[in-house]
């Protein structure tokens, strides 16, 4: 482990998984809109987005998927890891005062250029909400320095 709590690539074993938490508020799809520029009304007006097929606002798609991003950085790999590619796949809306659990899992370990592929999936509740895939670049003892 690294020195803030997080893997390095050599104590990274196939199939380890993690979890990380979050709950998605209005505060959070508000501030994801200013910060992205991203005001669909599907987003930010109640009213409007009653007349969608969602029957009400939803969350970003992307606000989601960034839950990865702190599953990722927060517990596996962990501290230090660096983020290279994500594959997702948006299955169902998430709503405002969901929680989202993300389970990021080891799938394959690529030793010469130490690199990890992981399989990412979110889910509210039971339901799959994004699934996909990311390729990231951990901490390594190897690349540390002393």
């Amino acid at each position: 482990m690294n020195a803030l709590n997080g893997y390095d690539y050599e104590d990274l074993e196939l199939g380890m998984s993690a979890t990380f938490d979050r709950t998605i508020t209005e505060a959070d799809i508000a501030l994801f809109a200013a910060a992205s520029g991203d005001n669909n009304a599907v987003h930010l007006d109640e009213e409007f987005a009653r007349t969608t097929q969602f029957g009400g606002c939803i969350a970003h798609g992307m606000l989601t998927a960034s839950v990865i991003s702190a599953a990722i950085a927060g517990r596996l790999p962990g501290p230090g890891t660096i983020y290279l590619s994500q594959n997702v796949r948006f299955k169902a809306p998430v709503r405002p005062g969901e929680t989202v659990k993300v389970t990021v899992t080891v799938k394959e370990l690529q030793p010469g250029k130490q690199r990890v592929s992981l399989t990412t999936v979110c889910t509210v509740q039971d339901k799959v909400v994004v699934d996909g895939d990311a390729l990231v670049m951990p901490t390594s003892l190897a690349r540390r320095v002393q």
